[in-house]
């Protein structure tokens, strides 16, 4: 072997050992990037497939068991599991807290409120802070709170009697005691109502 030749020998190893460190690099970041693409573009063909059919996911289970529900529109009924959207000043207060997030279907960009009719227009709400009566039916795990689970004062519905009003519907999630509610908003509007749920699949 030429002294040439040895001397430049060690040098062209390196030169070889970087250059595959090098394309292993780029074939990484190539996987990574198809990978990544591959992901999103599931992520997109689920969320494209959950609007066409319009579905929607439920994770609390205050007012329904948690799963996934189509949005269907049709006369609405008591005890009908509903999205509805809350006045701006109400959705602000919940996102604040944590009650809602945001998301699609209002119009101040924050999510609608998931509950089931309690009252219709003409009924009789009957608030105490022990119970909520419905037409003189007190509802389960009813009781008004006064602190959230993180130890914040929650405004409440005044106890007394109402008739709902002819555009007026009370939310109630009574599956759970902490349900954030009509205990605590009062009564909305029926065009706040955007849609019912339907249950597909529950867990």
């Amino acid at each position: 072997m030429s002294p040439v030749f040895h001397r430049f020998a060690p040098a062209l190893a390196e030169d070889s050992a970087f250059h595959s460190k090098g394309l292993y690099f780029t074939e990484t970041l190539r996987r990574g990037v198809r990978m990544l693409l591959a992901v999103t573009s599931a992520i997109a063909a689920i969320v494209a497939f959950f609007w066409m059919f319009r579905l929607r996911i439920a994770l609390t289970d205050s007012a329904c068991p948690p799963g996934i529900y189509r949005m269907v529109n049709r006369p609405i009924s008591r005890g009908d599991l509903v999205l509805a959207c809350l006045a701006p000043v109400l959705a602000r207060f919940a996102q604040a807290r944590g009650y809602l997030a945001r998301g699609a279907g209002c119009g101040d960009g924050i999510e609608p409120v998931g509950k089931r009719i309690g009252a219709l227009p003409g009924d009789t709400v009957e608030v105490t802070r022990t119970y909520i009566a419905i037409n003189g039916r007190r509802l389960e795990n009813s009781a008004t709170v006064s602190r959230d689970s993180h130890g914040r004062s929650l405004p409440h519905t005044t106890p007394g009697r109402y008739t709902v009003q002819p555009d007026q519907v009370w939310l109630f999630g009574t599956d759970s005691s902490r349900s954030w509610d009509s205990r605590y908003f009062g009564s909305v509007p029926i065009r706040s109502v955007r849609a019912q749920l339907e249950p597909l699949v529950t867990w």
